[in-house]
């Protein structure tokens, strides 16, 4: 029986392959080319509920190294500031304790001056004694920042020089320092206290 032209060419287009017993067949659909990675493989798998966020970006890194610079940059200031304050703190304390120190000597040196002055006739040991004792005193005085200043024939400075009295002398310049009652300690800011003199009268 002669067969149908239609099913003559068909069969010439598309010859059928037998099929073979226990042969597995792929699925239908799109099916990726021999040899390309799967989806797992390449990285299209889908994040599970525990997966991370982004990772930051260059741009925040930047930002909190710039801050943590900042605060670090900020507490050394304020270290570097508490120990300057501490310093000026502790040399306040320690020109005030000397000034109450040196203080102190000034009734035993005004003993001394007094008992000097009365005992000037006689050349006895004693006074040889109260001597070197008013020496060391006005030394530690010295040694404390506090020099002594009695000097006679100096001009007069309202400084370091307290006026107790103006006198004429006709071997003195006008307004200099004629006789030193009483000795001054220290200097400037520093001083505890001037020297008590009578000036020469000025013409």
């Amino acid at each position: 029986m002669p067969s149908h032209p239609q099913e003559s060419g068909r069969a010439a287009a598309d010859p059928v392959e037998p099929v073979q017993e226990g042969a597995v067949h792929p699925p239908h659909g799109d099916l990726p080319p021999p040899g390309a990675p799967s989806r797992q493989e390449a990285g299209h798998d889908e994040p599970g509920p525990d997966a991370a966020g982004p990772p930051p970006t260059e741009d925040e890194y930047t930002a909190e190294l710039q801050e943590l610079e900042d605060r670090w940059r900020r507490a050394l200031a304020d270290l570097d500031n508490l120990r300057k304050r501490h310093a000026r703190e502790l040399e306040r304390e320690r020109t005030a304790e000397r000034s109450r120190t040196a203080a102190a000597f000034l009734p035993v040196l005004d003993n001394l001056e007094l008992a000097l002055t009365h005992a000037g006739v006689d050349p006895g040991p004693i006074v040889e004694g109260v001597r070197a004792v008013r020496d060391q005193a006005v030394n530690v005085l010295d040694l404390l920042g506090y020099p002594r200043h009695a000097e006679t024939g100096v001009a007069f400075d309202p400084a370091r020089h307290e006026v107790v009295g103006v006198v004429q002398d006709p071997d003195a310049a006008p307004g200099t320092v004629v006789e030193v009652l009483r000795p001054g300690y220290g200097d400037g800011e520093r001083q505890l206290r001037p020297a008590a003199v009578t000036v020469a009268k000025r013409e």
